[in-house]
């Protein structure tokens, strides 16, 4: 057995990213993008059963996780699925699963 004393770089902003994930309402909310699809807060809580605080603060885990970006334009926030990020973040895992185990 072997004990790590550090998290690799690799793997340090990993456990947002699976935090984010987590959570059913976020999943759901993650779900909801379309293929290079940016929507506003507005629209993701006109889609969803929560109340748009709830919707505020989902978003916000999944943006600190990684799992979105955003960009205000004007008096709305949009918000797009952060693809490169999750693929990079899930191939780290993948590799280890590959070469460690």
């Amino acid at each position: 057995m072997k004990i790590v004393s550090q998290i690799p770089e690799a793997w340090a902003h990993m456990s947002t990213l699976f935090v984010a994930l987590g959570d059913a309402h976020r999943q759901r909310i993650l779900l909801s993008f379309e293929k290079n699809e940016r929507l506003s807060i507005l629209q993701i809580a006109e889609s969803s059963q929560l109340s748009r605080t709830a919707v505020t603060h989902h978003l916000k885990v999944l943006e600190r996780g990684g799992a979105l970006q955003s960009e205000k334009i004007g008096r709305e926030v949009y918000f797009w699925v952060n693809k490169a990020w999750m693929q990079q973040v899930l191939s780290n895992v993948i590799r280890y699963i590959d070469e460690a185990i």
